[in-house]
Parts: C-alpha cells; sequence; structure tokens
C-alpha cells in the first residue's frame, strides 16, 4: 500500500476538516443574517400598522378641519351680513334723528291723551274738533318718528347680538381649527418619522437579504468543494483498495508457487507430501495442461 496514497488521503481529511467547518460558518452566518432581515421585515410591518394609525388620524383630524373651516367661514359671512344691515340701520337711524321732534315722547303722548280726551268729552263746533283732530294727527306723526326710532334701536340691538354671536362662533371655530391643525401637525411628523424609519429599516433588510444571499451562495459553492474532496477520497480509497488487493493476491501467487517449487523439490528427492502439497502440485498440473 503506497504511503503516498495513504498521505494524500490524511491530507484530503483534514482539508476535508477545514471546509466542512467554513462552510458551517457561512452556513450559520447566512442564517443569522436572514434572521435579522426576518426581525427588520417584522419591525417594518409593525411601523406601517402604526403609519396606517397615523394616516386615519391625521385625515380624521383634516376633514374636521374642513368641515370647521366651512362653519367659520359661514359664521365670518354671516357676521359680515349682519354687520352691513347694522350699517344700513344706523343710516337710518341717522336720518330719522334729524326728523325727531323737540319736544320729548313723554310731553307728545301727554299732549295726545289731552286732546283725545278732549275731544271725546266736549262737544266742539266742527270747525274746532278738526283742528284739535288735525293737531292729534300733527302729533302722532311726531311720535310715530319715536316709534320709528325705537323700533330701528331694537333692531340693531338684535343684529348687533347676532353680528356678535357669529363672531363668537367664528372665534370659537378657529380656536378649535387651530388645536386641531396643531394635532394634525404633530400627527404628521410622528407619520413622516415612522416612514423615515421605514425607509432606513428596508435599507438596513435589502442589506441583511443581500449578505444571506452572498454568504449563502458562498456556503454552496463549498459545500460543492466538499463534495468534491469527499468524491477525490473515495476515489483515492478505491484506489487503494484495489491496489491492495492487487498486493496480496500477487504476494498468494508468490507463496504458492513457492510451495509448489518446495514440493517439487520433496517430490524429486523422494520425499512424502502432504495432502495440501499433493494439492498444490495437481492443481499447478491442471492449470498446465489447461
Amino acid at each position: 500500500m503506497p504511503d503516498s496514497i495513504e498521505q494524500k488521503i490524511e491530507e484530503l481529511n483534514q482539508q476535508l476538516g477545514v471546509v466542512r467547518r467554513e462552510r458551517d460558518e457561512l452556513n450559520n452566518d447566512a442564517k443569522a443574517w436572514a434572521e435579522k432581515r426576518n426581525q427588520l421585515h417584522e419591525q417594518i410591518g409593525e411601523l406601517r400598522t402604526e403609519i396606517k394609525s397615523l394616516k386615519e388620524k391625521r385625515d380624521e383630524i383634516n376633514l374636521q378641519v374642513q368641515v370647521l373651516k366651512a362653519a367659520r367661514e359661514k359664521a365670518r359671512a354671516q357676521r359680515k351680513e349682519k354687520h352691513e344691515q347694522i350699517v344700513k340701520i344706523r343710516e337710518k337711524m341717522k336720518i330719522l334723528a334729524q326728523k325727531k321732534p323737540p319736544t320729548k315722547l313723554k310731553d307728545l303722548e301727554t299732549e295726545i291723551q289731552s286732546l283725545e280726551w278732549k275731544i271725546q268729552t266736549t262737544s266742539l263746533p266742527v270747525k274746532e274738533e278738526k283742528v284739535l283732530v288735525d293737531q292729534v294727527q300733527a302729533l302722532e306723526t311726531q311720535r310715530a318718528v319715536y316709534k320709528q326710532l325705537q323700533d330701528l334701536k331694537d333692531t340693531l340691538l338684535e343684529l348687533e347680538a347676532e353680528a356678535k354671536a357669529f363672531e363668537t362662533q367664528a372665534k370659537l371655530k378657529h380656536e378649535k381649527l387651530s388645536q386641531l391643525a396643531e394635532q394634525s401637525q404633530k400627527f404628521h411628523e410622528q407619520l413622516i418619522e415612522a416612514l423615515n424609519k421605514v425607509k432606513g429599516l428596508k435599507e438596513s433588510a435589502d442589506e441583511a437579504h443581500q449578505k444571506h444571499v452572498e454568504l449563502y451562495q458562498r456556503a454552496d459553492k463549498t459545500h460543492e468543494n466538499y463534495v468534491e474532496i469527499l468524491q477525490q477520497i473515495k476515489s483515492l480509497k478505491e484506489e487503494q483498495e484495489k491496489k491492495e488487493k492487487e498486493h496480496y493476491a500477487k504476494r498468494a501467487q508468490e507463496l504458492r508457487e513457492e510451495a509448489s517449487k518446495k514440493a517439487q523439490e520433496k517430490m524429486r528427492r523422494g520425499e512424502k507430501l502432504t495432502w495440501e502439497e499433493f494439492k498444490l502440485l495437481t492443481q499447478d498440473e491442471e492449470t498446465t495442461e489447461h
């Protein structure tokens, strides 16, 4: 059995151990990167759920903002409308104020009551009664100015109260809008932050996947080398076994020839042969004849 084959097998077995360890380390590293990638994907999934929730909250607030904006603008428009009416009422009051009689309303009403009482209770000539009726009518006209002014004042107060109410509504809507806009901005900032995190995690996950693939490919090539070395060892062992068989067959033949030679010499000397020696010589003769 040649020492070179045994030595070669030993060297290949050592090399096989090195390659196996390298392959296993590569597979373990590839597995570790795959686990890291999967963990990153889980984090990305959690963040995407959070992003969906943030979007829903932000969109819900934005919808409320739109509704409040419409309500605020409506209140402002109604306040403007009331203000325009107030301006018109004040203008009418200004004109009526110029027509207001010098006599106080209370005095006018006292004088009207006195004249009406006189007309109802006193028998007057038609001409005098007409004079009194005309006086009452004139006083009624003056009192009507006061009534119109009072009606305008009442309307003015009502319009001012409504305008103030609409102004308050608009102010409250605006304050609520500011609060919601601030909340929406916070949700939006959180959303952007989460999206940036997803981007960063995705890059890391892609990098981890790429390293996993690279290591897996290297492990696969190393395994091919491992299989190749195994095949070499197998071939060498087969060669070794073949040479061992040839060696033992040759040695057996040499021993048989030596024994046969010794038996022939004994036979020539007339010595008695053993059964094994006789059988060996008989086989040699049969082999020679064939």
